[in-house]
């Protein structure tokens, strides 16, 4: 009965209806392949924020390194463009530490990027 049902359709729409049929299913598939890779996507971002963190860097990025950043560009802008305000000095054991935060950063992410590299 389908067979019939199908010849008879085909016959009266000259197979426009077998194209049209088959662009649903094949917009349905697109359509569930993009849902599957959104979805890995969406996992694979809250894997890493999860990772993050449970991880101990947040906390080093948001007590120290933020800081020092904050303050190096108040140091760079009122030596660039001579400002109203003086950025104070950090006091003695501080500006060594800060040194070393900020060369640890860069050590870091740069070993990680020629790591990375060398890995592909």
């Amino acid at each position: 009965m389908k067979w019939l049902v199908s010849t008879l359709l085909s016959w009266f729409t000259g197979g426009t209806l077998d194209r049209v049929l088959d662009t649903v299913d094949s917009r349905v598939d697109n359509e569930t392949e993009r849902q599957r890779i959104r979805a890995e996507v969406t996992r694979a971002y809250v894997s890493a924020q999860a990772s993050l963190l449970a991880g101990r860097t947040w906390w080093f990025q948001l007590f120290f390194v933020v800081p020092l950043g904050l303050w190096f560009t108040a140091v760079v802008a009122d030596s660039i463009f001579q400002f109203t305000w003086n950025v104070a000095a950090l006091p003695a054991p501080l500006d060594t530490w800060a040194g070393w935060i900020v060369s640890s950063l860069f050590l870091v992410d740069g070993a990680k990027a020629v790591i990375g590299r060398m890995g592909r």
